[in-house]
């Protein structure tokens, strides 16, 4: 079985969500596409770097990234870094001719994320953009349900990711800091909303909405309200907050169309709500408990009902990078490419300008 050499830049959060997943896919997902070997892993802080090194089964750590993408061993460079950090060190890596996978948003804004797919894509590499929730057994399940024709004619979609952890004055981390973050809420969590909403139902063309700050002396928005309209018709909402009391990390969607309905709920993980026109009406939405052998994903996993976690959607979104690595397969249609991770900027970008302006805005996208 061949191996890859992976070198990890960030050991936090993200670093540690992917990390897990590489070592998970090893065994859960038998036989790999590609074995992931953890070469090295990359981060500001030595002592905390070296650790993570230490606990995750790294080779090395280093404070700086450039060991990284000049360490011939590694062949996939995944930055899971500041947003500050994505676009030199993803775009050096591709240069080098490593497949590199980047944590959303892909860039500050859209000009920098324009910059970061094309430089990338110019080297040939496979890149991934990591909007994580593609990757749900239940969000796969439905996109195959909209691409079969199920929901006949979509009409509306309505999304919100609604988290509280951000209440807080006294909170001080890279998030909160426009140099290193671009935005706030906007870039951290209404792009997960804004690449659903294009990976269900298509390409967003006009949006009108604002951002909003609350906390006194914070320089990046705490929320963002949007209404849009697709180039299919419908028209819909995009919602995010940080500072939503009691909602721990409530990713929220419903589509509906002229024969169903689907709606989801990231704290529900495994459940996809279903109402079909045809049924009967009285009975409303029907739960679906996305665990069958024949659903997404689940031919890794355990028998029927035996649910799995949100640490597993990485599992199956670094397992279709290397995937597409071994067999000169797309990443896309069903990973984010950074030509998505580009247009969810596009998008982004225009809630602040309808914003600035008081208008409605429409998306327009470089190609």
């Amino acid at each position: 079985m061949a191996d890859i050499g992976v070198g990890m830049l960030g050991y936090a959060f993200m670093g540690k969500a992917h990390s897990n997943a590489f070592k998970k896919i090893a065994y859960i997902t038998w036989p790999p596409p590609l074995s992931p070997r953890l070469v090295g892993i990359a981060g500001r802080n030595e002592q905390a770097v070296e650790e993570a090194a230490r606990r995750y089964g790294y080779d090395y750590a280093t404070t700086d990234w450039r060991d990284l993408v000049a360490d011939e061993r590694i062949g996939l460079f995944d930055n899971g870094g500041p947003n500050s950090l994505h676009a030199e060190p993803t775009i050096a890596a591709a240069e080098a001719g490593k497949h590199v996978v980047c944590e959303k948003p892909l860039g500050r804004d859209a000009a920098e994320s324009y910059e970061i797919w094309q430089r990338v894509a110019a080297t040939g590499v496979k890149h991934l953009c990591a909007f994580n929730y593609r990757f749900v057994p239940a969000v796969r399940l439905a996109r195959e349900l909209v691409d079969a024709g199920e929901l006949g004619e979509v009409r509306h979609f309505r999304g919100r990711y609604l988290q509280d952890w951000g209440d807080d004055a006294g909170l001080d981390t890279w998030r909160f800091h426009p140099d290193e973050a671009g935005s706030g809420a906007l870039g951290d969590l209404g792009t997960h909303v804004i690449d659903l909403a294009r990976f269900l139902n298509g390409e967003i063309s006009t949006v009108t909405g604002f951002l909003k700050t609350f906390l006194p002396g914070r320089k990046v928005d705490d929320a963002l309200e949007a209404a849009v309209e697709f180039e299919n018709g419908s028209v819909g909402t995009i919602e995010a907050t940080r500072l939503a009391l009691g909602r721990r990390n409530a990713f929220q969607w419903e589509i509906n169309g002229s024969k169903a309905s689907l709606a989801f709920d990231m704290e529900r993980l495994n459940e996809l709500q279903v109402f079909r026109a045809d049924g009967d009406r009285a009975r409303g939405f029907k739960t679906v408990l996305v665990s069958e052998t024949d659903h997404p994903f689940w031919q890794h996993w355990w028998p029927p009902g035996h649910i799995i976690g949100w640490g597993d959607t990485f599992v199956h979104e670094l397992h279709h990078v290397l995937e597409a690595i071994a067999t000169g397969g797309n990443v896309a249609p069903y990973g984010a490419t950074f030509e998505d991770g580009y247009r969810a900027a596009e998008v982004a970008d225009a809630i602040d300008r309808s914003g600035e302006r008081g208008a409605r805005e429409a998306v327009r996208y470089k190609s």
